[in-house]
C-alpha cells in the first residue's frame, strides 16, 4: 500500500542553496524559455548557473533545465525547443548531439515497490554524435550510445548501444556508420 505522506527527499541533493534554486527558476521562467532570447545568452546564462557548456552550442527556446549546475554539453551539440532536461542527476550530453523538440530527458524516478514512493534517480549520458528524436524520452540511468538514434517518440529504458536505432514500439536495429 502506497503511504505518500511517508515520502521524503532522503538522499537527494539538489547541489545549491534555496536561494540559487530560487534565482534559477526566476530566470528560467522570466528569461531563458523566451522566444526572444538569444542562443548565445542562454548558454551564457546556463554557464553563469554551473552548467558546462562547449563552444558552438545551439539551445532553443522552451527549453526547461531543472538544475544547471547537474549539466554538461559538449561542443556543437543542439537542444531543440520545448526539450526538458529533468536533471535531478548529472545529465552529461556529449559532442554533436542533437535532443530534437520536447524531447525528456528524466534522471528522476521513484521506487514503485516502496511504500514511502522514494527517489530512485540515475544520471544519463548521451554520447557523441547520438540524436534523440522529437518527444523521444530517456529514463534515469541510460546511456545513448556514439552515434545512436532514439527515435521520434521513443521511450529508452535501457542503455542503448552505439551506431543502434531504437524505434517508437521498442524495437533495435543497427543504424549505418556516419560518413
Amino acid at each position: 500500500m502506497r503511504d505518500l505522506p511517508a515520502f521524503t527527499l532522503a538522499g537527494y541533493d539538489k547541489g545549491r542553496g534555496k536561494l540559487t534554486q530560487a534565482l534559477w527558476f526566476a530566470v528560467m521562467n522570466t528569461v531563458f524559455m523566451a522566444w526572444f532570447t538569444p542562443a548565445r545568452v542562454r548558454v551564457a546564462l546556463l554557464r553563469a548557473f554551473g552548467a558546462e557548456i562547449g563552444t558552438g552550442v545551439l539551445i532553443r527556446h522552451r527549453v526547461r533545465v531543472l538544475w544547471p549546475w547537474k549539466l554538461r554539453i559538449g561542443d556543437h551539440t543542439w537542444i531543440g525547443e520545448g526539450a526538458w532536461l529533468l536533471n535531478l542527476e548529472p545529465v552529461t550530453i556529449g559532442a554533436n548531439v542533437c535532443v530534437s523538440q520536447e524531447a525528456l530527458l528524466c534522471t528522476g524516478s521513484h521506487d514503485h515497490r516502496a511504500a514511502d514512493f522514494r527517489y530512485r534517480n540515475a544520471p544519463i549520458t548521451v554520447e557523441d554524435g547520438a540524436w534523440v528524436a522529437a518527444r523521444a524520452t530517456v529514463l534515469a540511468g541510460v546511456t545513448i550510445g556514439r552515434h545512436a538514434v532514439a527515435a521520434a517518440g521513443a521511450v529508452v529504458h535501457k542503455d542503448l548501444p552505439e551506431l543502434t536505432l531504437q524505434t517508437m514500439d521498442g524495437r533495435r536495429r543497427a543504424v549505418d556508420e556516419p560518413k
